[in-house]
């Protein structure tokens, strides 16, 4: 057992006759290994993204509420007749009138 562990550590296995099998399984577990951090790295970047996207929605739907709240001041009554008192333009004092018309047959 003990000679074995220190022909490991000397790396007697990837010098011996049956090499060939190791030195394979190595590359093989190199390229596994290599593509477990590429693929990692790709979760990472779509992770980055999607963090990326929810600060933009957040940003746009916060632009909307205060897009609303202007469009809402701006569509009430008292700001208008403010906005229309400026041009000169005052509310009716008198009350608007129904006009019927009567057909002749």
């Amino acid at each position: 057992m003990k000679k074995s562990f220190y022909n490991i550590l000397k790396g007697k296995f990837l010098i011996s006759d049956d090499a060939f099998k190791n030195w394979r399984f190595i590359i093989f577990l190199s390229f596994l290994a290599l593509f477990m951090i590429a693929s990692s790295h790709r979760a990472d970047k779509k992770v980055h993204r999607i963090a990326q996207l929810n600060n933009e929605v957040k940003e746009i739907k916060s632009e909307y509420v205060d897009v609303r709240m202007i469009l809402m001041q701006a569509k009430m009554e008292s700001k208008i007749i403010m906005d229309m008192a400026k041009r000169g333009l005052n509310p009716s004092e008198t009350p608007p009138r129904k006009i019927l018309i009567k057909t002749k047959k």
